[in-house]
């Protein structure tokens, strides 16, 4: 097995290139912080971009960062936090759960899985941030979309194409984000001890007032013992976070306390152990547990996410907790099986949604659906896309979709389940 690793994307243009000539596939990957999410690749080479890293643009006043894709994450944020910026979407870091280190993904991973956390409510997910990209289709044909400028649209289309790709189309040399302020304070409500029914109707509850709640999750009992370094307790806890301004945060904690008064215990959380939770809650801490336990990262309405987990419960041995309002749903099968038809038919009966498998034995993965299956059109669809930008099949051949030729590109609403 040949590993390239490129430090320009002149030498990824001319590897892809090799590729395509040669039909040879590419595993295409950065620090492989999320190689563990899709079908195994048997690939005789990898087209490692960790080289292909650096900030090659930072305007804060212009709320715009460009990079080489295979810079880290970790140091973007580094670099925004230092200057009371952030990436609104705030991605999860897929490392831990997959059994590796924090803190390895890239931002060009970003945008090929479409990543986001609980933010996802208010902010979207890397698809709505994206301003530009460049990249090298599987023609070994570079290309561009869109601009350094907020306000230049020109492409963006063919940007958040790239979303939820999962490297399938092309390969990211650079990217172009939109970046924006840091919230001032951050403090979160926490309702203690209520079942999965009550908490979706506080947490829906609390969406549709006027406090401008900018997070919902709900920590079933037990569960919650499991963030924060076990500070929450094991109690069952139902959480909303409010940012922004320490003024207008205090009065709309007032608001929902008034609001939720009647709900249960209340009780407040900020500071460290509020950024704690929920970074914890972003990257499925409690399902990091270093073992091939089968996870699903599950999307859909919020009204029908604790009835499908019910029914779901009652055929088998589940943990669960929820994220988006309801509308994430993260389950750590127990038994080891992943259950796969058992759980998209309950997502079916209960209003529809998507699945994903995001952590599994290899031999799992190679058997059952990791992504979504579509629908005859747009799966007919995303064979077009597929050899229209990578005629050859050379890029992450088989990752998303067991026949040759194809792509199963993850559903934009799924990506937001990236």
């Amino acid at each position: 097995m040949t590993t390239f690793t490129p430090a320009t994307a002149a030498e990824t243009l001319a590897t892809v290139q090799w590729a395509a000539a040669e039909e040879s596939p590419l595993e295409i990957l950065g620090h492989g912080s999320k190689r563990g999410i899709g079908r195994p690749l048997q690939t005789e080479h990898t087209l490692d971009l960790s080289k292909l890293s650096g900030v090659t643009l930072y305007e804060p006043a212009e709320l715009v960062l460009s990079a080489k894709a295979g810079t880290p994450l970790a140091e973007i944020e580094k670099l925004l936090a230092e200057n009371g910026q952030q990436l609104a979407f705030e991605p999860l870091d897929y490392g831990p759960l997959l059994g590796g280190e924090k803190g390895k993904g890239t931002i060009g991973g970003v945008l090929a899985a479409n990543l986001c956390g609980p933010r996802r409510l208010r902010a979207g997910a890397a698809r709505d941030h994206i301003l530009g990209i460049a990249a090298v289709s599987g023609r070994g044909e570079a290309f561009k979309s869109g601009g350094r400028v907020v306000k230049n649209v020109t492409g963006y289309d063919l940007s958040k194409l790239m979303a939820n790709s999962w490297g399938t189309l092309a390969v990211l040399t650079d990217v172009t984000f939109k970046v924006l302020p840091a919230a001032e304070t951050e403090v979160t409500l926490a309702l203690r001890g209520l079942l999965d029914d009550h908490a979706a109707a506080a947490m829906a509850l609390a969406l549709g007032s006027s406090a401008e709640v900018s997070s919902a999750a709900h920590l079933p009992e037990r569960v919650a013992a499991r963030v924060a370094g076990g500070s929450l307790g094991s109690t069952a806890a139902t959480l909303l976070r409010v940012e922004g301004f320490g003024p207008s945060v205090a009065y709309r904690i007032a608001a929902l306390k008034d609001l939720l008064g009647n709900a249960g215990p209340l009780e407040e959380i900020s500071g460290e152990i509020s950024l704690s939770v929920w970074r914890d809650i972003r990257d499925c801490a409690p399902f990091a547990d270093g073992l091939e336990k089968p996870v699903w990262r599950v999307s859909m309405a919020p009204a029908q996410g604790h009835q499908m987990l019910l029914a779901l419960r009652m055929q088998a041995a589940v943990d669960a907790f929820y994220d988006w309002q309801g509308g994430l749903i993260w389950l750590r099968m127990e038994q080891g099986d992943p259950e796969a038809d058992l759980l998209r038919g309950l997502v079916r009966q209960y209003g529809g949604g998507h699945a994903t498998l995001v952590r599994a034995a290899p031999s799992h993965r190679a058997a059952v659906p990791v992504f979504e299956p579509q629908a005859p059109q747009l799966a007919a669809l995303s064979a077009r896309l597929k050899a229209e930008f990578d005629p050859k099949n050379i890029l992450n051949p088989g990752r998303m979709a067991p026949a040759a030729g194809s792509a199963t590109l993850g559903p934009a609403t799924e990506g937001a389940a990236s």
